[in-house]
């Protein structure tokens, strides 16, 4: 979902990629070493043919050395990517995916994709999804009232890309919409007369039938 420039006010997606790089991925090395230390974790020992959990940017610069085979997560086959897509287009709720699919997939089809079983056909998948998923959150946002939307298992991209419209909506709704404070403040005309008369409809007019 393109934005115009006067609504870029959240995240770009360049920097949603450069944050989901912080989540750890499984590999299989092409190299032996014992554990190695780095600011996130301490991860390894990486010795053939083991598996090794690291983060998605060392990942993709080992996999750029040939030092290593990316491991795809389980999410990211024809087969559950299916059935995902099945699921948003039956259902009017938002499938059940992982918080970053969209970021993680890019850079795993841009940086790894011969490590991806039919890449080509899980870049169509996951594009029909993308979409069917932006339709879901236009109709969400067409509920929007002035309390809050409800939108479940919605994902870092797609919550970036409906901020910009959400922000906006809500402080036109905040305007638009009297506080309950203002709705319990009525205005009382106090008389400027004085004397029994005044103070006698007073009475009368305070008067109640319950």
């Amino acid at each position: 979902m393109a934005l115009p420039n006067s609504l870029r006010i959240s995240t770009t997606p360049y920097e949603l990629e450069f944050i989901a790089c912080e989540e750890e991925i499984e590999i299989i090395p092409q190299f032996s070493m014992e554990r190695i230390r780095l600011l996130s974790g301490v991860y390894g020992p990486f010795r053939p043919p083991g598996r090794a959990r690291i983060p998605l940017w060392l990942a993709v610069h080992l996999k750029s050395r040939r030092k290593c085979h990316i491991v795809p997560p389980t999410w990211l086959s024809v087969d559950i990517l299916q059935q995902k897509l099945n699921e948003e287009t039956s259902n009017e709720h938002f499938s059940e995916l992982p918080f970053r699919y969209v970021e993680i997939s890019k850079v795993l089809l841009d940086a790894a994709s011969d490590d991806l079983d039919v890449p080509d056909k899980i870049r169509s998948l996951l594009k029909d999804i993308r979409e069917a998923r932006q339709a879901k959150s236009r109709d969400g946002l067409r509920e929007l009232d002035h309390i809050h939307t409800r939108m479940q298992n919605i994902c870092s991209m797609e919550i970036n890309e409906i901020r910009p419209f959400f922000s906006m909506a809500m402080n036109v709704f905040t305007k638009l919409t009297p506080s309950k404070q203002e709705e319990e403040e009525e205005p009382f005309d106090m008389p400027v007369h004085t004397g029994t008369d005044t103070f006698s409809a007073m009475d009368e007019s305070m008067d109640t039938d319950w």
